[in-house]
């Protein structure tokens, strides 16, 4: 397991959630503070908000590319297809392995709303989440070794 691998399955285990461990673990690369990531990604833990959509392991994901590789010029079209290509790349990584990017189809079970659960030992054998964030970990990694982003 690579240091970014390990570092947001870390998080997710210290209490994070999903998005926010993988947000969080590329802190060195994406030069936002922790607090700042932290609120930022808040969001999207439990497939936004709960609402068990796109899995917060995967928004997560998609916020560092963005950070690496996103556009900030509304009229860059190139720059706006490229992007949009890399993101759906990266889903469709996690999908191949995973079968869906939607929280509540590869968290069989799992149903919109409520509180969020206690991280207990059993909240973490019916939860694989934690490999979910260290999968995005590991394609964001690969993005930046191919693409020598570092």
């Amino acid at each position: 397991m690579s240091k970014y691998e390990e570092k947001a399955r870390g998080l997710f285990l210290e209490g994070y959630n999903c998005a926010q461990a993988v947000f969080l673990a590329f802190e060195d690369v994406t030069g936002i503070d922790r607090e700042t990531a932290a609120k930022l990604s808040s969001s999207f833990g439990g497939g936004m908000g709960r609402m068990r959509e796109v899995c917060g392991a995967v928004s997560g994901m998609f916020m560092v590319l963005g950070c690496l590789h996103g556009y900030d010029d509304p009229k860059a079209t190139t720059e706006k297809m490229d992007h949009y290509e890399l993101i759906r790349k990266a889903a469709e990584k996690f999908k191949a392995e995973n079968g869906s990017i939607i929280c509540r189809d590869i968290l069989e079970g799992a149903t919109p709303g409520g509180a969020p659960e206690e991280r207990t030992e059993q909240y973490y054998k019916k939860r694989p989440c934690a490999e979910y964030v260290a999968q995005c970990a590991a394609i964001v990694e690969e993005y930046i070794k191919e693409h020598k982003v570092l």
